[in-house]
């Protein structure tokens, strides 16, 4: 049974792994934690592991708490000394809230800290995915932040709404649900009159981009609407589903999803469109957010590309960055479109000497026996 609708995160056979994130202006208030709002969400997370849902909480507030805590401007944000400071104050209180509401309920709270990089190195992922794995046999809730006392702004996520898609991709996740301050996307600035809220997505295109606005009630949190959209592409990158629906009211997850108050983003490949569920490590390629450098490919080698195949050199028309081979690179069109995301299999200064040759050329220019391609499809995901 696939997700079809709201109502199916709430349901064991179409959703047995759910992600729920929650953000900053939701659990933290002018007047310090939303206490018993985030009891009614506790309670909530509870009766989903009664029905035998796994679930996995991504929670922002750390800083907002420290910053309280610290008596520090700007919320915590107004330096990255600052933000930094107030995270790792902050961080203690946020897990120790989680550990006491879930404990009344006979649920093991389990932290984890993680950054950017725990997501980009393969390896450092699948050790995510083991612990992630464990926890949830074990019968925890795992309740995940941002490490953000030692990330910087090169080595950081910035938002929790594209962690929250990395995490569900690392723990094999159903769906995602984003807890926020709208009731979901709306087709242009809810504020303004006759916008209309979107129930279903399918596919996040261009167009449901150019819907998307930053605006937030709180001004507390880090995401907007564009960072959740990017959270859904990561999502469908492993046929995971997404919703966003509105926290700030109690008990907010029955009120979404019994009244279907929300937008549910659809992977690709359901209901009749055309599309296909990305293998682990294509999701997890596709869902880099660093990248060492990019090719830019003519019209006939995207084309190419959109039909299956491999990219050969004659079609890279321009090299960018420095990368080794086994780098991840961005492949984007003329116009500056990312295609899709690989692994080189050369390096920049071979790509250069290459692009535009055919391949019965390569063995001239290199002085050895080419490679089969630039990026194998093997090696390539489509976005």
């Amino acid at each position: 049974m696939k997700i079809a609708r709201l109502s199916d995160l709430a349901e064991k056979t179409a959703c047995p792994r759910l992600v729920v994130k929650v953000g900053s202006s939701l659990l933290v208030g002018r007047d310090g934690v939303r206490r018993a709002w985030l009891e009614t969400l506790v309670g909530e997370i509870a009766a989903a592991r009664a029905r035998g849902q796994d679930v996995i909480v991504v929670s922002s507030g750390a800083i907002a708490l420290g910053a309280a805590t610290l008596k520090l401007e700007k919320g915590g944000r107004g330096s990255l000394a600052d933000a930094q400071a107030a995270a790792a104050v902050g961080q203690i209180a946020l897990s120790g809230l989680w550990a006491e509401l879930l404990g009344r309920h006979g649920l093991t709270a389990a932290q984890l800290l993680l950054t950017l990089d725990d997501f980009e190195d393969r390896r450092r992922y699948l050790n995510a995915t083991a612990t992630l794995t464990r926890l949830l046999d074990a019968g925890a809730v795992p309740v995940i932040n941002e490490n953000d006392s030692v990330a910087t702004h090169e080595i950081r996520f910035g938002d929790n709404d594209r962690l929250a898609a990395r995490v569900a991709q690392a723990a094999h996740a159903s769906a995602v649900l984003l807890l926020s301050d709208v009731d979901g996307l709306f087709d242009r600035n809810p504020k303004e009159p006759g916008a209309r809220l979107l129930p279903e997505v399918r596919g996040v295109t261009a167009e449901i981009h150019a819907m998307a606005t930053g605006d937030s009630a709180s001004g507390m949190g880090s995401g907007g609407m564009t960072s959740k959209l990017q959270a859904a592409e990561m999502a469908g990158l492993a046929g995971i589903s997404l919703a966003i629906a509105n926290g700030t009211y109690e008990a907010p997850i029955a009120r979404a999803l019994d009244k279907g108050i929300g937008t549910l983003f659809l992977p690709k490949g359901q209901k009749g469109q055309k599309g296909r569920k990305a293998g682990a490590r294509k999701a997890w390629l596709g869902g880099r957010l660093r990248l060492k450098g990019a090719l830019v490919v003519d019209a006939g080698a995207a084309d190419a590309l959109a039909g299956g195949s491999s990219l050969l050199a004659r079609g890279v028309t321009a090299v960018e960055g420095e990368f080794q081979r086994g780098d991840a690179i961005a492949i984007r069109d003329e116009s500056g479109k990312v295609l899709a995301h690989g692994l080189s299999e050369y390096d920049a200064a071979e790509c250069a000497r290459l692009k535009g040759l055919h391949t019965r050329e390569h063995a001239g220019v290199l002085g050895y026996a080419p490679r089969s391609a630039i990026v194998h499809r093997d090696q390539m995901i489509l976005l």
